[in-house]
């Protein structure tokens, strides 16, 4: 399986570190925890688009794109990293937000990851939620191009074929790092939602027959329609590297218990799961994905599903950026003093 044969553009800070976390091990008493710091990809605070982005911005200038465009939720990781990864390249870069929450909370919606699009460049412009939105997103690129503009668009999350590629190669880097160290891994487990991140691990680990199963926790969609969209998405991405058939419906496995009263809405186990890892271990969460993904590991793991004894791997997919504008979830009146 040979991703060199796909076009790449190399910007992502490549490995991302496997570290062992200790502090939490010892207090939720479960198994040996690591995680895999997909936060560190580097590129504007980082995340698991930035591996997604670097085979489609590389197919965008092949197609001679000048401009890029994508759509996302309000705060989306992956609006703010194709903004960021635009301006590298020199592309003008247009996003679409979609209304979710219908917060009016002034950092929600100008704040974290919406800042940081307009600081990297981007124009945006709102959308209600419930929308087709990869569907007004086409619409609004067909009359840019009707400018002259030469338009390459990008699905919600980055999540495609060409962009699972990066979560292959994720999986082969993940598995390189457990063997030069010996560490045979039980689980491993992370959020998901547009499907790509899950859909690549699966037919990278599925591919090499590692035989480590992988949990998505998912932040938006019922259990049956997020493994539906993951196993459909896997299946086209292994047919266009040449290996169809290698991931099977029982394969692919999510768990949706964590999503909360919905998207982009924080709940009270993603807030304690930030503060967890942040007076723990020092590493940051946020409360639309990687904070849910968390929250159900740690459940599980108290729950004696992940057990005492294992080695269990949380891919941290990134996403701190999006704090600042859900300052309003936390009370921060226990810390101050005098």
């Amino acid at each position: 399986m040979h991703l060199a044969r796909y076009p790449r553009r190399f910007i992502a800070h490549l490995p991302t570190p496997l570290e062992r976390l200790d502090r939490l091990t010892a207090e939720l008493g479960g198994p040996e925890i690591w995680i895999k710091r997909d936060d560190c990809t580097g590129l504007s605070t980082g995340g698991n688009k930035t591996r997604k982005l670097e085979f489609l911005m590389a197919e965008a200038e092949l197609q001679g794109a000048d401009m890029v465009m994508t759509q996302g939720a309000t705060q989306s990781n992956h609006a703010r990293q194709t903004a960021a990864f635009a301006a590298k390249l020199g592309m003008d870069c247009h996003i679409l937000l979609e209304d979710r929450t219908g917060s009016n909370n002034a950092n929600y919606n100008n704040n974290g990851n919406v800042l940081l699009d307009h600081l990297h460049g981007a124009t945006t412009e709102k959308r209600p939620g419930g929308l087709d939105m990869n569907a007004e997103m086409e619409a609004a690129a067909d009359k840019l191009r009707a400018d002259g503009k030469k338009v390459y668009t990008i699905p919600g999350g980055g999540s495609n074929p060409t962009g699972a590629l990066g979560y292959v190669n994720c999986a082969f880097e993940m598995l390189a790092q457990a063997n030069d160290r010996d560490l045979k891994l039980d689980h491993i487990v992370h959020a998901t939602g547009s499907a790509g991140t899950q859909a690549g691990l699966i037919v990278g680990l599925k591919a090499m027959n590692a035989q480590i199963p992988l949990l998505g926790i998912g932040v938006r969609a019922p259990k049956q329609k997020q493994e539906e969209n993951v196993f459909n998405l896997a299946c086209t991405t292994a047919e266009k590297l040449g290996c169809a058939g290698v991931v099977q419906r029982e394969d692919v496995v999510a768990n949706t218990d964590y999503v909360g009263e919905g998207y982009g809405i924080p709940t009270q186990s993603g807030i304690e799961a930030i503060q967890m890892f942040a007076e723990l271990e020092s590493i940051l969460l946020d409360p639309v994905y990687s904070a849910k993904g968390a929250a159900g590991f740690i459940d599980l793991i108290r729950k004696g599903h992940l057990k005492k004894g294992e080695r269990v791997v949380f891919l941290h997919t990134g996403g701190s950026a999006a704090l600042f504008g859900y300052d309003a979830a936390f009370d921060h009146s226990k810390r101050w003093v005098g």
